[in-house]
């Protein structure tokens, strides 16, 4: 695949469950049309031009090698480090995103310092093998079950059960593991219900849930802000009941 190169690679984020994080890669093959915000901030940014851009990813050849100057310079001050948010450290079907993002894994963990991974593709049976910090979190996003979603909303990612399947092989290893269910859509969009997938991932340590933004899609529906309240209402019960750790994103349920 095609590489660029790059002077810095970790940094604080503003995200508000969020530490440090890097990104590792430019751009995102799984071409999410919700639309990404990410791609949204690359195209004002002018790294991209346009969304045939963006979904050819460049790997940044030197991040090993800028994480060998700055981890000794910032491993005081990091609590963990967050994998990705402009990007997927586990792109589908990219074996050299993959590998590379192994190898981040090993030298961060080498530092004494958690990661927190979040991916549309797949978590790799490697990682098992990888994961030298019992404060690891293994995640994936989870927005449907719905094939058909999938192939408007996400095209580009890994089907939903082998995210699922993949997750769980991390959990039944002894990992922690995480679901990100954002952005979570209206009915107008997607009708499954919410318990259905909760129930999916009652094996996880971890939820996030966020609603949809961006997308005139979603301000057409009428009852937007009753029914994220009752969403969120729903994943507040599910969590308390199977002692699952949650963070309901900020302005997903309103007054």
């Amino acid at each position: 695949m095609k590489t660029i190169k790059r002077k810095t690679m970790l940094y604080k984020t503003g995200v508000e469950y969020g530490d440090y994080t890097l990104n590792h890669v430019q751009g995102c093959s799984h071409g999410c049309k919700f639309p990404c915000y990410a791609m949204q901030m690359a195209r004002r940014f002018g790294k991209v031009n346009s969304y045939e851009e963006w979904i050819e990813p460049y790997l940044v050849e030197n991040t090993l090698e800028i994480l060998d100057k700055e981890l000794p310079k910032l491993k005081d001050k990091i609590k963990f480090v967050h994998m990705c948010f402009t990007t997927d450290p586990f792109m589908y079907k990219f074996s050299e995103i993959t590998n590379m993002s192994l190898e981040i894994i090993k030298k961060i963990n080498s530092y004494n310092i958690p990661v927190e991974v979040l991916t549309k593709g797949i978590l790799p049976d490697e990682i098992v093998n990888v994961s030298m910090n019992s404060d690891n979190i293994f995640g994936i996003t989870l927005v449907s079950l719905n094939e058909k979603f999938r192939e408007i909303y996400e095209p580009g990612t890994a089907p939903y059960n082998e995210r699922l399947k993949a997750l769980k092989k991390c959990h039944d290893a002894g990992l922690k593991t995480w679901v990100s269910i954002e952005p979570y859509p209206t009915p107008n969009v997607d009708d499954l219900p919410l318990i259905d997938l909760l129930n999916a991932i009652s094996f996880v340590d971890y939820i996030v849930f966020g609603r949809w933004n961006y997308n005139k899609i979603i301000s057409e529906y009428k009852e937007c802000k009753t029914y994220y309240n009752k969403q969120s209402d729903i994943v507040e019960q599910f969590c308390a009941v199977n002692e699952i750790q949650l963070h309901i994103k900020e302005g997903t349920r309103r007054d």
